[in-house]
């Protein structure tokens, strides 16, 4: 255990609520979002950049491990301790300045405690957001070091492509303080450094501040739900849609009959909109916006929407079975209690996997035979971001006391196993790396490219830091 002697040093650091221990209570650090849990040492919360500093060059020259944390809402057990209590949590929460607009460039300059909904919240009245679309609600150094995506990535892509800069602090002995990048959109003056640490859970240094890239707010929008003839017609539909409606088309989500079921039962307030309340197989749901503001003379985005529905419809192959537009806000509610719903049924085995575009359709067709012969109990409740490749393989063991361990790792060798192997997938999308994901990082990183993230490590940030081991 961390002795008492250091525990003093760093509230000496710290200051006035900057160090929690187990005798004041550390269950809001030590409990994950999705069944992680662990022993944490201590909590660090440093209110600055030079406290994360200072409390990174302490533990580095005392040799105790430590795990940051930012929101605390990943779902790989990338930001909770393990059970032997030897962790420190080094949480970001305090880090709350700055908060800093450039309206001119665009840009946000943000402190890693700040979460997402708080970010957009206060620039709506600049017309600018962070066009990251989450269920959950991440802090802003969290989603740098996961490279969070989201359901609008089609459009606005992920957290790498808008972020200009970050603030890092190294694990090493003199807690080095890193500025990479900045405010400029184009500096081609040597590696682009920020974008070794984003991604890369924390393994390489804390990430404390970020500057962030922002867009225009959607000041029209129209949605729909479409349903595809059969699994061969949804990628016929998406390219009619990319073809008719360009950069308008900001979302297109898949979701399994199966999820939106479990999300209608678990949410009582949501609507059932389909008709006669008959839930389709699989839905696919479309968002189209604009930037500005309605013109004089300026067709409807509703009217726009409605007329390339009704193009698609009449085309060769009639790839649509069924299709009707509605209010984007209810039609969003149901696609973000998705997650919950399905959670609600059972014991939730989940993976985050992305596949060439082409290869979604043919991936489920496949699990759905393969899982039905080896897993029969098993519900699949899958949902994710079809314009994308991206797809959150939901699996239910409908009565938890059923979703044993062993049964549990046969699912993940077979589910992973098929999406790596056989369909040439990615086995985390967007949700990083943890210790979840760790045993196939191991498995299917390459050898060459292991030793030069371990000599990256060795390099920046040497002490132990993260949960996951890159190298």
């Amino acid at each position: 255990m961390v002795d008492r002697n250091s525990l003093r040093q760093l509230r000496d650091l710290l200051g006035p609520g900057g160090l929690l221990t187990p005798e004041t209570g550390l269950a809001g650090y030590e409990v994950g979002a999705r069944y992680d849990t662990g022993r944490a040492a201590f909590v660090a919360r440093p209110a600055s950049v030079a406290q994360v500093s200072r409390v990174l060059s302490f533990c580095c020259r005392n040799g105790i491990a430590l795990l940051p944390q930012s929101g605390n809402t990943g779902l790989v057990a990338g930001s909770t301790p393990d059970m032997s209590g030897l962790q420190g949590i080094l949480s970001l929460d305090r880090l709350r300045e700055p908060f800093e607009l450039d309206y001119d460039n665009r840009t946000l300059r943000v402190g890693a405690g700040v979460r997402l909904s708080e970010i957009n919240a206060r620039m709506r009245d600049a017309g600018l957001s962070l066009p990251i679309d989450l269920g959950a609600d991440p802090c802003a150094g969290g989603m740098a070091a996961t490279n969070t995506g989201g359901a609008r990535f089609l459009r606005f892509g992920d957290i790498r492509r808008n972020t200009l800069g970050l603030t890092v602090v190294l694990a090493n002995e003199q807690g080095t303080i890193l500025e990479l990048g900045g405010e400029l959109r184009k500096d081609n003056t040597g590696p682009d450094w920020k974008q070794c640490f984003i991604g890369t859970s924390g393994a390489f240094g804390v990430i404390a501040e970020c500057v962030f890239n922002l867009e225009r707010l959607p000041v029209q929008t129209a949605a729909a739900y479409l349903v595809p003839r059969s699994d061969d017609h949804v990628m016929p539909l998406l390219h009619a849609m990319e073809e008719r409606l360009g950069f308008h088309l900001s979302a297109f989500e898949g979701m399994s009959g199966a999820a939106i079921g479990h999300a209608l039962a678990h949410v009582p307030s949501l609507r059932n909109p389909f008709p006669g309340a008959a839930i389709p197989d699989y839905v696919l749901f479309a968002e189209v916006s604009r930037s500005w503001p309605r013109r004089e003379n300026e067709q409807p985005l509703e009217a726009f929407l409605e007329e390339v529905l009704a193009e698609i419809w009449e085309r060769a192959g009639q790839p649509l079975a069924d299709a009707f537009t509605g209010r984007p806000d209810e039609m969003w509610a149901l696609r973000h209690a998705l997650s919950e719903g399905v959670k609600s049924a059972g014991r939730l085995v989940a993976f985050d996997l992305a596949f060439r575009r082409g290869d979604v359709m043919r991936f489920r067709s496949h699990m759905r035979t393969e899982l039905a012969r080896q897993f029969p109990e098993v519900e699949i409740c899958d949902f994710g971001h079809v314009g994308d490749g991206g797809v959150h393989f939901n699996l239910v063991v409908p009565r938890a006391a059923e979703a044993t361990d062993e049964l549990i790792d046969r699912l993940r060798e077979t589910v992973i196993t098929a999406a790596v192997e056989e369909f040439g997938g990615s086995f985390s999308a967007e949700h990083g790396l943890g210790r979840r994901n760790q045993p196939f990082y191991d498995r299917y990183e390459d050898p060459r490219l292991k030793r030069l993230a371990a000599a990256f490590k060795r390099a920046t940030s040497p002490a132990p830091i993260g949960a996951v081991i890159l190298g």
